[in-house]
């Protein structure tokens, strides 16, 4: 990404709408800095002119003003009285400055976590599966809040910087340009050192940001696979491996951290030596003038030496803290440079998904060298169950993930009711398509949160219409919450066959013409299992359902019997034709010895 683009997909959009709390916070900066010099100044005046009585350095016609108010101009509890407004003045832009930038700063990160969220939400299904949960988590939080600390504490200190320097330069060269000279003799070199520990330190920050994007995702893989850690007693072997990578993290941050140190303490000390400069020189140059460079010229010149030294100082943060969010901001970038998933130029809106549903010739593979699918070519009918059965790695998923478009078909063509999905718009055709998987996701939400979430203005009837069909009504009734009872994150309160009936009941509360059941009823027992394909047909009518299974007995009962290997449909037909013929149906059922007494694998 070339530098001049990287703010234009997310920063700019997201600057757009706090615009105005910036520009009022800019305000705001030059008016507090403002006050802040009129209170030294004043200082200057009443040490001059109120208690020595030699003329002050300040604009020539104020000074006549105020000589010509007589005592009133000399009255040192004047002086007090506008110190103290000036300095109450400053504190009060300081308080609204900061209060309209963090504003600002809150609607900037609101819309970047909007956009991201949108983004996240349209990129192709593929997208999800070559990247970590944990990354895109630590971006879209962590990132964003990096991004959002610098405009709110650094943003606006570019404009104070400049503003402040160009204020005390301005003071500091009408008074005396030699002591303006002295007392800026070591800006260039606190300026270069900024800009050189800001290239340097750019690189550090990133390792930083890289670790800790590893580490949280090894937090949120471990806590999310808690079941499989402690079933296969892995917990040494991942503590290690996060003990290794938290030990990274700690190595590269200490690193970092030695870093900002040897810069804030050689910088502290250079300041130092400047103020020192300016207060040897001020006594050097009040000694020799014989009054022609006053006590208040000397407070006035370190006043301004110190508010110019720190700023200055302050740039090697600012650049540090920008170096932090720019790398931030281009891992934002990578999200929202990502391609979106392709809409058909003319996606259609308004064709009908009841119907068949045919297969031809199609090829898929998830990259260019090795086909998953190898001319494939089959007819769904309408209101028909087809089961398919395959090896572990025969296309299964993918068949029915090329039926939904989760993945482009790379060969042959696909068509519902005889519009091919290629035209039909994602979200009609997805909204057509019920899905339940082996491993179902469940929401940490209620039981009823969680099946109406298809259609959450169902009917209670409804509700527990499709929990009866999905043979988990009775054991939904009987936890002390009922419906109500809250599961845990991503269903692990329920058991794995509990789980997968709450998943099928939320589809059957889609109400689509086509369903499809990936291996989602294995975790449950035979007679179970009969049950829910006894309601699926009587729910399913017109439509058709897809039943992907490794029981034959889960299978027999299907209008047409696809059967998969390695790619290719080698068998299709009812249970009884394939059955009776060679082939791999006929192993696999002979294996499983469906025909023992109930039916139950071998």
């Amino acid at each position: 990404m070339k530098k001049n683009d990287r703010y234009k997909p997310l920063f700019l959009p997201a600057m757009k709408g706090a615009g105005g709390y910036f520009l009022v916070g800019a305000i705001e900066v030059i008016l507090g800095i403002v006050s802040l010099y009129c209170a030294s100044i004043v200082t200057s005046y009443t040490l001059d002119w109120v208690l020595l009585g030699k003329e002050p350095s300040i604009p020539e016609p104020l000074f006549q003003w105020l000589k010509s108010l007589g005592p009133i101009g000399r009255n040192y509890w004047l002086c007090g009285a506008f110190f103290f407004l000036f300095t109450v003045l400053e504190g009060l832009f300081i308080f609204l400055r900061r209060r309209n930038i963090a504003k600002g700063a809150e609607h900037m990160a609101k819309v970047m976590r909007d956009k991201l969220y949108r983004k996240l939400n349209s990129v192709p299904y593929d997208y999800h599966k070559h990247v970590s949960t944990g990354d895109l988590v630590q971006r879209c939080t962590s990132d964003v809040d990096t991004v959002r600390k610098f405009v709110t504490n650094q943003l606006m200190e570019i404009v104070r910087i400049a503003v402040m320097f160009s204020i005390a330069a301005a003071l500091m060269f009408a008074i005396r340009w030699e002591m303006a000279l002295i007392s800026m003799a070591v800006m260039p070199i606190l300026t270069v050192s900024s800009f050189l520990y800001f290239r340097y330190v750019q690189k550090y920050f990133t390792e930083v940001d890289e670790a800790e994007g590893a580490l949280s995702t090894a937090v949120q893989e471990n806590l999310t696979g808690v079941r499989v850690v402690r079933a296969f007693g892995q917990q040494r072997a991942e503590y290690e491996k996060f003990t290794r990578l938290n030990a990274d993290f700690c190595k590269k941050n200490v690193r970092l951290v030695h870093l900002l140190g040897f810069y804030w303490g050689s910088s502290d000390a250079i300041g130092y030596l400047q103020i020192a400069l300016s207060l040897a020189f001020g006594i050097l140059f009040y000694v020799r003038t014989d009054g022609g460079f006053s006590l208040g010229d000397i407070y006035l010149f370190l006043s301004l030496t110190s508010r110019l030294t720190w700023p200055v100082r302050q740039l090697g943060r600012v650049l540090a803290d920008m170096g932090k969010a720019t790398v931030s901001l281009d891992r934002l970038n990578e999200i929202m440079n990502a391609e979106d998933e392709t809409e058909p130029g003319k996606a259609r809106t308004d064709c009908d998904l009841v119907g068949d549903i045919v297969f031809r010739d199609v090829t898929f593979g998830y990259d260019t060298k090795n086909d998953v699918l190898d001319g494939i070519s089959f007819t769904a009918k309408a209101g028909e169950t087809v089961g398919i059965l395959g090896s572990t790695g025969s296309g299964k998923s993918s068949l029915v993930q090329l039926l939904q478009r989760l993945y482009p078909v790379t060969g042959g063509e696909i068509t519902i009711n005889g519009t091919p999905i290629n035209d039909i718009d994602h979200a009609l055709l997805r909204k057509n398509i019920a899905i339940v998987l082996q491993e179902p996701f469940l929401y940490s939400r209620s039981i009823r949160e969680n099946i109406l979430l298809t259609a959450p203005d169902a009917t209670e009837a409804e509700l527990f219409e499709a929990a009866r069909e999905a043979a988990v009504h009775d054991v939904i009734e009987r936890f002390a919450d009922g419906y109500d009872t809250v599961v845990g994150e991503r269903g692990v309160t329920l058991s794995g066959g509990q789980q997968q009936r709450v998943a099928i009941a939320r589809a059957l509360m889609q109400k689509a013409p086509i369903m499809i059941f990936d291996d989602s009823m294995s975790a449950v027992d035979t007679e179970t299992d009969a049950k829910i394909r006894s309601a699926l047909r009587k729910h399913h009518g017109s439509g058709i359902l897809f039943i992907i299974s490794h029981r034959i007995t889960t299978l027999k009962e299907a209008d047409r019997i696809l059967v998969l290997d390695h790619g290719k449909l080698v068998q299709q037909g009812t249970h009884d034709e394939l059955i009776r013929r060679e082939g791999l149906y006929r192993r696999i059922a002979e294996i499983q010895d469906y025909h023992a007494e109930g039916g139950e694998q071998a």
